[in-house]
């Protein structure tokens, strides 16, 4: 009685007389789809479709001893901040014949430290981390994994393995020095509770006190919020009751700001005349919005098509030439500050 390898072996051979290709080819269509020609590539794939072949990948990668799956672990897929990562992480890795495995960690660590034990365990090819992972037993456990590791939205001197990102200390330092440069002088900050916004929390505040101005008023919400725009909303109007009030606000990412902004505009005041707004990570809806609201730009999708191709280099050739990336930011003036 033939098994479903012998059933599979037969069918690859079905595909490869009609293609007119070689076996080999068959199998490097659906195991390496990077090296196949493109015409060679589609018309397998069409025969394959219509024969209703479907490739036994684990087998594959077992004798290849990779598993063609890059895990992503990112801390909420609400937030499209992470989206735009994830879409550059998948462009590379699908054009590469990879597939993305997403974990969601809702900010939290011990989430983040089971994620990583199950993908693990998957004996995924490599992974991608948001942020620099600082628990003890978790860095120690990844260096004994010894797969290429990606830490993401951060930028330090001690990396687990790989870091593509920017400082976030020096992101909020720049946006404060904007807001001052500008003539404000009663500084707001409202942000989450994640390690990541407490970076720009803090260049945001050094740079406040080397300027000799009144110390930033600070509103922390708690991550991950049940929404960014409500929480934004809410936030701002705890400041305003602030004597005396703040007359601009710096928000750790763009839909908190546009949380204020909304709440600005049920209040009828005038932004920025009465209070300018900024926010962070430049999202599409950052230039659409009425005022458009000024910000930080990073180039999250650039961070996770950086990441995969940095994980590739290092899958496919044993080392990567450079370890740490760092792509910087940029403050996009607009309306609101």
């Amino acid at each position: 009685m033939p098994s479903p390898d012998d059933d599979a072996k037969l069918k690859m051979e079905d595909i490869a007389r009609e293609a007119g290709v070689s076996i080999a080819t068959v199998s490097r269509v659906f195991n390496r789809p990077g090296v196949v020609h493109p015409d060679t590539l589609a018309r397998v794939k069409e025969i394959a479709s219509r024969l209703r072949y479907t490739p036994n990948l684990t087998a594959g990668s077992l004798a290849g001893n990779r598993s063609r799956i890059i895990a992503a672990v990112i801390p909420t897929i609400t937030n499209s901040i992470f989206s735009e990562t994830i879409d550059g992480l998948s462009t590379v890795l699908t054009g590469r014949g990879y597939q993305l495995l997403l974990g969601q960690t809702s900010y939290r660590d011990d989430q983040q430290a089971a994620l990583i034990e199950t993908f693990l365990g998957r004996r995924v090819d490599g992974l991608v981390l948001t942020g620099i992972t600082r628990d003890r037993k978790v860095r120690t456990r990844l260096k004994s994994a010894r797969i290429p590791i990606v830490e993401t939205w951060e930028f330090g001197a001690n990396p687990i393995d790989m870091l593509v990102g920017f400082s976030n200390e020096k992101a909020g330092a720049a946006a404060a020095d904007y807001l001052i440069g500008r003539g404000y002088a009663r500084l707001g900050f409202i942000g989450g509770s994640d390690q990541r916004s407490g970076a720009r929390l803090e260049g945001f505040c050094h740079a406040v006190a080397a300027a000799g101005i009144a110390p930033c008023r600070i509103v922390r919400i708690p991550s991950p919020s049940p929404s960014s725009v409500m929480a934004g909303s809410q936030a701002i109007a705890q400041l305003l009751h602030e004597r005396p009030k703040p007359d601009a606000v710096f928000c750790s990412n763009d839909m908190i700001a546009l949380g204020a902004l909304v709440e600005c505009q049920r209040r009828g005041l005038n932004v920025p005349r009465q209070l300018a707004v900024m926010g962070f990570s430049d999202l599409p809806i950052a230039k659409a919005v009425a005022p458009s609201l000024t910000t930080v730009q990073v180039g999250a999708m650039d961070i996770g098509s950086q990441a995969a191709t940095m994980l590739l280099e290092k899958i496919e050739k044993g080392h990567i030439a450079c370890k740490r990336v760092d792509l910087g930011f940029s403050i996009v003036a607009r309306e609101s500050a």
